[in-house]
């Protein structure tokens, strides 16, 4: 399986994934930090983890899907890729999964609205020296102005996004860096020493 036709197909059936510039920042984050043991919180189709995973025969995902249809999808893309001893999927809903695990990187690609409730639940499972990566920071564009939109819901979430960053940024509990001109927007959290 080439990853340039997941890439492909993801697109053709309007799964999100992320954009390049996001996921060679990832890539090149996960390289630079040595990271090996991630989280990832949103699988879709398996784009990233797969992406993750190529990157080191060490590195180690554990992928946490809701839709069965995109689980699934995800499964066989991972089998197809042969990496199925690197790629955990977890089936579930994000916030019901209770892990004991600590991770080098938990990688947030999920539902944007409820970032604050998994940054929250998923802290404990974060090594002391380990970071949070959170994709669409900037919802195309729409958090810095969102009378781009009049979806009333879409205004909803845009305005949850920003809260969220402003959650952060005033949380002493962290040192984050913003990169708004990176993919869609990525926000990197880690705990203060």
């Amino acid at each position: 399986m080439k990853i340039e036709d997941l890439k492909k197909d993801a697109e053709k059936d309007h799964i999100p994934i992320m954009l390049d510039g996001g996921l060679q920042f990832l890539l090149d984050f996960i390289q630079k930090h040595e990271i090996k043991e991630i989280l990832e919180l949103g699988t879709a189709v398996g784009y990233s983890a797969i992406n993750m995973a190529l990157l080191d025969p060490l590195i180690s995902v554990d992928t946490i899907e809701k839709d069965k249809e995109r689980y699934l999808k995800a499964c066989e893309n991972v089998k197809r890729a042969g990496l199925e001893k690197q790629i955990r999927l977890i089936f579930d809903q994000i916030e019901r999964v209770e892990l004991t695990k600590c991770y080098d990187l938990i990688f947030v690609d999920a539902a944007k609205a409820q970032y604050r409730r998994y940054l929250e639940h998923f802290l404990k499972n974060l090594k002391g020296d380990g970071y949070m990566i959170f994709d669409n920071m900037n919802f195309h564009g729409l958090v810095k102005d969102p009378s781009l939109t009049h979806n009333r819901n879409t205004k909803m979430l845009v305005k949850k996004i920003a809260s969220f960053q402003h959650y952060v940024q005033e949380d002493e509990r962290f040192d984050i860096m913003m990169k708004e001109d990176i993919g869609d927007g990525i926000l990197i959290l880690r705990r203060k020493k």
